[in-house]
């Protein structure tokens, strides 16, 4: 059993494949204050029900990166590979530095890559980022606060806005505080991504490219957008399963 690892900054996704059914996936919130230790004790019994033989990390949060590669040393006798230099990819990288690209948006490439030969990925999760990539070549990304961080920040610096679910609500116009606000964070967010996806297709010319949508919040705001858009909440995992293929001995 092979165990993925895609810790973002707002969540830590596990996955699980043996190489043949649909990724086990499992999500958990960003801890960073704890050890190696405290997460095996909290992760013992999910990581004991499988038996695993190889794991890949795929990291934009340095300190857990060490943690985790700590724990599978140490509890299970297994060193991962982590994400980075040294990694085959099968993905060019042509921007301005190549090592400041992050590891979540090098799996998504590889991720849609194995769907299409060209694609607009959207990844909402912490930020929103709009990648474009082709026939195996990532060429740039745009980066916007996540929907998340943005109800977080407005909800901080407003004395009388209180925390709310984001869900879709019944109309735009709210009639009180929490619809007024799910509606203004929602389909604002929509909006957003219809724009930009408009934006994008008319900056590379590519009016028909496929628009592919991954990350913890795409649920919840795809369905309200006007673009037609292509839901693969496993896009990370996918692609990170490739790229462990492309990285162990035959």
């Amino acid at each position: 059993m092979i165990c993925l690892i895609d810790v973002g900054n707002s969540n830590v996704v596990f996955g699980f494949s043996d190489l043949k059914n649909k990724i086990k996936t499992y999500r958990f919130k960003t801890l960073v204050d704890k050890t190696s230790d405290e997460y095996y004790l909290m992760l013992k019994t999910m990581l004991d029900a499988y038996q695993i033989n190889g794991v890949l990390i795929s990291s934009v949060v340095p300190v857990l990166t060490s943690a985790f590669v700590k724990m599978f040393k140490e509890h299970f006798d297994i060193t991962p590979m982590v994400l980075g230099q040294g990694i085959k990819t099968g993905i060019q990288l042509k921007v301005d530095d190549p090592k400041t690209v992050g590891a979540d948006i090098i799996c998504d490439c590889v991720g849609a890559m194995e769907i299409c030969d060209e694609a607009l990925i959207i990844d909402l999760g912490t930020a929103t980022k709009y990648i474009y990539c082709s026939k195996n070549t990532f060429y740039g990304v745009s980066i916007a606060p996540g929907v998340s961080v943005s109800m977080k920040a407005m909800v901080s610096s407003a004395a009388l806005l209180p925390n709310i679910e984001l869900i879709k609500p019944n109309k735009i116009i709210g009639t009180n505080t929490i619809s007024c606000m799910q509606s203004g964070i929602m389909y604002s967010s929509a909006a957003s991504v219809d724009g930009m996806i408009n934006r994008i297709k008319k900056e590379i010319n590519k009016p028909d490219i496929k628009v592919i949508a991954t990350g913890g919040l795409s649920k919840l705001i795809i369905p309200i957008c006007e673009n037609k858009i292509f839901l693969e909440e496993d896009l990370t995992m996918n692609g990170l399963l490739t790229i462990y293929l492309k990285n162990v001995a035959k």
